[in-house]
């Protein structure tokens, strides 16, 4: 296989040769360009054709988050962000870039010894191989297209459907959400199209790296309608919120339907994780529950999203098209446990048919 193309877009000279000697250090990468500014960068992306862009938030003549949005509405591209403004307490920059279209974030360095070093070679070459396979859309293009599709989402029903109906008959009394890469931008989308008096409670898993779940529900709280939160262990679930675990803990339902945290080992390498929460939903909520499985990489949630179905629930997949890493919802998929494979922006309106009888 050819080396991975990359573009770095970094106005520090120091900077540029620590990623530029990380990057030259692994055969699978190539660096196949360098602009100290976004300005710079555009003008070079239709003559290197990089197939991942590594940019700092905070340059001269075009900023970081100027250059993404310029990026993604003329040469869509997996785009890293390398910043000093990219760590957990920087939560408003991190979800600004997020949703100007940026993959994922990297903190730079704060320490030069070497056993820093070689843990950030590592971590920062496996980003570069991940960013690789992710799909990016044009967002100006994105939106026409996912418009066109919502209107047409009854029809895309997954050919592994279960022996299961869903009709108007079926009262949803709680909606479960699973996502991990891209899983923030496709979250707002969904979330963002339910109104204030949404009857059902919302609850949601989203693999997230330390320190930025709290930016992660401002973050979304900011774009609803509805409070966005972490769940407080023995509460009970509200109609119209949307609750979220907190870190490093599995979130479940006890008997009676009240929230119950768990620090057990990580389930398909997460926690929290999707699958826990599903099949807890399952077990308590039967046939009266709806899970959706978005973007992300691994198969986190498969299996818990086939406990719904097989109580009888209802069960939404992202599709290929509009997933940036359509892992876990074809990992659901290959088990036949999707009822429906909808893009992006039908799966708000596909609930609330359902819920609301529409």
């Amino acid at each position: 296989m050819p080396p991975i193309r990359v573009l770095l877009v970094e106005d520090s000279p120091v900077v540029l040769i620590i990623l530029k000697r990380i990057f030259v250090s692994s055969p699978e990468i190539e660096v196949v360009g360098t602009a100290q500014n976004g300005l710079d960068a555009l003008e070079l992306i239709p003559k290197i054709q990089p197939d991942v862009i590594c940019t700092d938030l905070h340059m001269a003549q075009m900023n970081g988050l100027e250059f993404i949005r310029e990026v993604m509405a003329k040469f869509p591209r997996p785009i890293l962000v390398i910043s000093a403004s990219v760590q957990a307490e920087d939560t408003y920059n991190v979800f600004q870039l997020l949703e100007a279209g940026a993959v994922d974030v990297f903190p730079k360095p704060t320490s030069g010894c070497a056993s820093d070093y070689e843990q950030l070679k590592l971590e920062l070459t496996a980003k570069i191989k991940v960013l690789s396979g992710v799909k990016v859309f044009t967002r100006h293009q994105r939106n026409k297209e996912v418009g066109t599709q919502r209107s047409n989402y009854q029809s895309l029903i997954t050919h592994h459907q279960l022996p299961i109906t869903n009709n108007k008959s079926q009262i949803i009394k709680v909606v479960a959400i699973g996502a991990s890469t891209g899983g923030p931008q496709a979250l707002h989308a969904i979330i963002s199209q339910f109104p204030a008096n949404f009857p059902v409670p919302i609850i949601c898993v989203q693999h997230i790296s330390e320190g930025f779940l709290k930016g992660l529900v401002d973050w979304l709280a900011s774009g609803c309608k509805l409070p966005v939160k972490i769940a407080a262990a023995g509460e009970l679930p509200q109609p119209g919120n949307v609750y979220f675990p907190p870190e490093k803990r599995h979130l479940q339902l006890d008997k009676t339907g009240r929230f119950i945290y768990s620090s057990g080992l990580p389930l398909n390498g997460h926690c929290p994780s999707v699958s826990v929460t599903f099949n807890s939903v399952a077990s308590f909520y039967s046939r009266s529950a709806a899970g959706v499985l978005l973007t992300g990489m691994g198969k986190d949630g498969a299996d818990g999203m086939l406990s719904i179905a097989q109580a009888g629930g209802l069960t939404i997949a992202q599709d290929e098209t509009t997933s940036i890493v359509f892992g876990m919802p074809k990992e659901a998929i290959a088990l036949g446990a999707v009822q429906h494979i909808l893009p992006i922006n039908a799966i708000a309106p596909l609930l609330l048919s359902k819920i609301l009888n529409r």
